[in-house]
């Protein structure tokens, strides 16, 4: 169908003008596009692309040359940067790296599929190097680390190729790939080797304490994270004494002695299991542990982490000496794992303590509220656990000593503290904190002074806060805080 129009005004003998009859301007706007379309393709064979990039380094021969294959997880990419670094600058002078545009959203590819058809419009070409900053220690530190590209190596008989890719969520890549082809099938083999080498030799993570990213096992995959080791002196970890040896003698006992032990035929893996009631001090006593054991990787596993045993274990084994630290540890007794189907994910840890070597330097720290529901599993699968230690509330010493850690630079009148000692029997040493955290309320709230007056707390502000907390309408305070009636 056409359509007509008029030019020129009505009753002057207008020109009737099919709008579909080509005009000088349209022939000249289609003339550029077939000049620009020609010159494209014109400059675009002139343009390097990764087929001639590697027949040009490798020779004509390269379709013919075995690819060796490293694989990693993605938290590994700072590592493996690492080891590239090192051999990199070895390889200052006839080193080249090239980064790789358009591969997005393209699916998979490898040195293969470089080698491939030329393309002009699409697929992976020679582009700009990108680079992504990962952290590689505590406090912020970071590394600058290649996410997709193609480095060229070496001179001679020992010319070859890389092909380095970063995970990439967004097109289905979880993990970290590297291929070498080499004019010599062996120096490719020997560098995937040296590379493996180098990244366990400067791995990041050992002897710092580490977590998995809450969605490490999602769809986006996170890197490792580094945590601050806390600092505590023995006068802060305060357990009746006995506790305290046997907690201390299987952690840190073993560990400072381990090269005698280890001569001595005695096996170095082991499990500690601490127990008891909510607010009494396990994870208090975990980090007291961590901070101890200085030069010792810690890999952390709480809430939603808590599938990721395998991989904990697999860190540990390869930073030893390491621990495994899994708090809450009854909250998996009888969940299923995401990737074990039937298995439980508490059998799933009992089998990785099991998988160690003896000899191996890996001690797994496992806190509970709930030992009742362990100990079938436990029961049933012997030796795992080589100590299980029982966090009790705080006797009435340990109440005493627990008020004055709490108290720290507090201006506090423990006038009457026996008779806070005997109104807080069966506390827990949270409820104690709180305590003191209150008393300081209640003398803000009752001395209205400036800002900048120190604060004192006197023994009626300690009662007060006392008989608040233990008032019936805080029964859910008292339980949230583990608090234990002794006369229920």
């Amino acid at each position: 169908m056409s359509f007509s129009v008029f030019v020129g005004a009505p009753g002057h003998g207008q020109a009737l003008v099919d709008d579909q009859a080509p005009q000088l301007a349209d022939v000249r706007r289609y003339g550029q596009h077939l000049v620009r379309r020609f010159v494209s393709v014109a400059r675009a064979a002139d343009q390097p692309t990764f087929r001639s990039l590697l027949t040009d380094h490798l020779g004509p021969s390269v379709h013919d040359l075995p690819v060796t294959l490293e694989r990693w997880p993605a938290y590994e990419q700072v590592n493996v940067q690492g080891a590239l670094d090192v051999v990199l600058g070895e390889h200052e002078a006839d080193a080249r790296v090239v980064g790789v545009s358009g591969h997005r959203h393209h699916g998979p590819f490898g040195i293969a599929d470089l080698l491939g058809n030329e393309p002009h419009f699409g697929g992976p070409r020679p582009g700009n190097v990108t680079r992504t900053a990962l952290p590689s220690g505590p406090g912020g530190e970071t590394r600058e680390c290649l996410s997709t590209a193609v480095i060229l190596l070496g001179a001679g008989e020992d010319r070859m190729a890389l092909l380095l890719r970063g995970p990439d969520p967004e097109s289905g890549l979880a993990e970290v790939t590297l291929e070498i082809i080499a004019v010599r099938a062996e120096v490719a083999q020997e560098l995937g080797l040296r590379l493996r080498r180098l990244a366990l030799e400067r791995n990041v993570y050992r002897g710092h304490v580490v977590s998995f990213g809450r969605d490490m096992f999602g769809e986006r995959a996170s890197a490792l994270r580094f945590r601050e080791r806390p600092r505590m002196a023995r006068e802060e970890l305060i357990l009746p004494a006995a506790t305290f040896e046997d907690l201390r003698r299987q952690v840190v006992g073993v560990a400072r002695n381990r090269e005698r032990l280890r001569a001595a035929g005695q096996h170095l893996k082991r499990g500690m299991l601490l127990y008891g009631p909510p607010g009494v001090g396990k994870t208090h006593s975990v980090r007291y542990l961590i901070s101890e054991l200085v030069d010792t990787t810690v890999v952390e596993l709480t809430g939603e982490t808590l599938h990721g045993i395998r991989e904990a274990c697999s860190v540990a084994r390869a930073l030893q000496p390491a621990m495994i630290v899994v708090e809450d540890v009854d909250l998996i007794a009888e969940e299923r794992s995401h990737y074990g189907g039937e298995t439980p994910l508490l059998f799933t840890l009992l089998n990785e303590m099991d998988g160690l070597d003896e000899d191996a330097d890996v001690v797994f720290l496992l806190t509970t509220n709930r030992a009742d529901l362990l100990e079938p599993a436990l029961a049933s699968r012997p030796g795992r656990v080589d100590q299980a230690v029982h966090v009790e509330l705080p006797d009435r010493e340990s109440r005493r000593r627990l008020v004055e850690l709490y108290r720290g630079g507090l201006d506090v009148d423990l006038g009457r503290m026996d008779d806070v000692l005997d109104r807080t029997d069966g506390v827990t040493a949270s409820f104690l904190k709180e305590l003191l955290r209150r008393a300081a309320v209640v003398a803000a709230d009752r001395d209205d002074q400036d800002a900048g007056t120190s604060l004192q707390v006197t023994a009626d502000d300690l009662d007060a806060a006392l008989d608040d907390l233990l008032d019936t309408r805080n029964q859910m305070t008292r339980a949230v805080l583990g608090y234990r009636d002794p006369e229920a």
